[in-house]
C-alpha cells in the first residue's frame, strides 16, 4: 500500500499483483488506509483471476493482518505468506512496482483534487503500466502482453516452479473505492 498525495490530503492505494506477468490485477483507492481497502483489492483480483490456489504475500501492516483479512483468506483459499518487520527485500515485487510508480507519475506532478488522482492513478495502471510497460523480466513485453505470449495460467509456469496465480502486495471490478463498505462474513 502506499499514499497519494494531492491538495486535497492523502489517497492510498492498494494493489494485488500477478507473480508471474507482473500485471496488477487488483487494486484499490481510499481515503483511509484499513483493511477493507486492501481486501477492495483482494476481492478484485480473485474476481478477475478466479484462481484455484493462490498465495498473497504482503509486509506485516495492520491491513494484512488483520481478522478481516485473514478471514476472507481462509474463505477464498488465499494462503496468506509475509515478510519479515522491516525487510523492504521480502516484498521487492511490490516494493518495485511502487517505486515504478513513484518515478513515473507520483513525482512527476501533483494533483488539486483527489479525483484528479483517482483519474491519473487509473490511467497509469490500466492505460500504461499493465498494456504498455516494458519490463526486462518479462523479456521486455507488457505484463499483458506476456500473458497473452505464455498464458496467464500456463503450464509452462508450473514447469519452471512458478505460482501461475501468486500475489504479491505491498502494504472492485471498478478501482476506485472510497468507503468501501465493511466486510461481514
Amino acid at each position: 500500500m502506499t499514499y497519494i498525495p494531492t491538495w486535497a490530503g492523502f489517497l492510498y492505494l492498494a494493489v494485488v499483483l500477478d507473480a508471474f506477468s507482473r500485471k496488477v490485477v487488483g487494486w484499490a483507492m481510499g481515503e483511509e488506509m484499513t483493511a477493507n481497502l486492501v481486501l477492495a483489492a483482494l476481492n478484485m483480483a480473485l474476481h478477475t483471476r478466479n484462481p484455484e490456489s493462490v498465495i498473497h504475500h504482503s509486509d506485516q501492516g495492520s491491513q494484512y493482518t488483520s481478522l478481516a483479512f485473514g478471514q476472507r483468506c481462509r474463505e477464498m483459499g488465499v494462503r496468506p505468506s509475509m515478510g519479515t518487520v522491516g525487510d523492504a527485500y521480502d516484498n521487492a515485487m511490490a516494493e518495485s512496482f511502487f517505486a515504478t510508480l513513484e518515478c513515473e507519475l507520483l513525482d512527476r506532478r501533483s494533483w488539486r483534487t483527489k479525483a484528479e488522482a483517482r483519474t491519473a492513478l487509473f490511467t497509469w495502471i490500466e492505460g500504461w503500466y499493465n498494456p504498455r510497460r516494458l519490463h526486462s523480466s518479462l523479456g521486455y513485453c507488457s505484463p499483458m502482453k506476456y500473458e497473452e505470449k505464455y498464458g496467464a495460467n500456463n503450464d509452462r509456469a508450473t514447469e519452471h516452479g512458478l505460482p501461475t496465480a501468486a500475489v504479491g502486495s505491498s502494504q472492485a471490478p471498478t478501482a476506485a473505492v472510497d468507503n468501501p463498505a465493511p466486510v461481514n462474513a
